[in-house]
């Protein structure tokens, strides 16, 4: 069973304004007419966290409860939703993911939490394939960023190879 824990993080209607930005611009300058709304989340996978630690965090580190709405694990989604993620792309520094990991270490210093934060786009409306590819790419920036999967990874841990030694001519 995986240790890595998902959350979701919303702005609530009211102070969703990226999310009703980024809807008029699709819609304005891409010409998506069959969209209906546009939800903008942030996507946290945290692990080597303790279970005590993992609940504190949840209404102190990833959200606030008066203007954000948290989802454990799973996203509800509507009947034909379109959802992606964009993450950064390996080597670019993640500053919500730095962030938060620095504040979740503040709550026990004994832990050493590993977090991987991304922006999920959910997308309701009538939106063809060619529609939803020119979304993905007004959205992802390919300089620093990618598509990544919706899968739960079973670590976060890295695992690096060691090197060879250069040889010295």
């Amino acid at each position: 069973m995986s240790s890595v824990r998902r959350i979701y993080v919303e702005k609530k209607a009211p102070y969703a304004v990226h999310a009703k930005e980024l809807e008029l611009e699709l819609k304005n300058y891409l010409g998506i007419e069959g969209l209906k709304s546009v939800r903008i989340l942030n996507r946290y996978m945290i692990d080597n966290v303790s279970d005590g630690t993992y609940k504190r965090a949840l209404n102190t580190v990833f959200m606030e409860p008066p203007v954000d709405i948290l989802y454990e694990e799973n996203l509800p989604l509507n009947p034909g939703d379109r959802i992606f993620s964009v993450e950064y792309l390996p080597g670019q520094f993640d500053q919500r993911a730095d962030s938060a990991q620095q504040c979740v270490k503040l709550l026990n210093e004994m832990e050493e939490p590993i977090i991987r934060s991304a922006t999920t786009y959910v997308l309701s409306g009538d939106i063809s394939e060619e529609e939803f590819q020119k979304i993905k790419s007004y959205c992802i920036n390919p300089v620093d960023s990618r598509e990544t999967d919706e899968e739960k990874p079973d670590t976060l841990v890295t695992e690096y190879e060691e090197p060879e030694d250069v040889e010295i001519l």
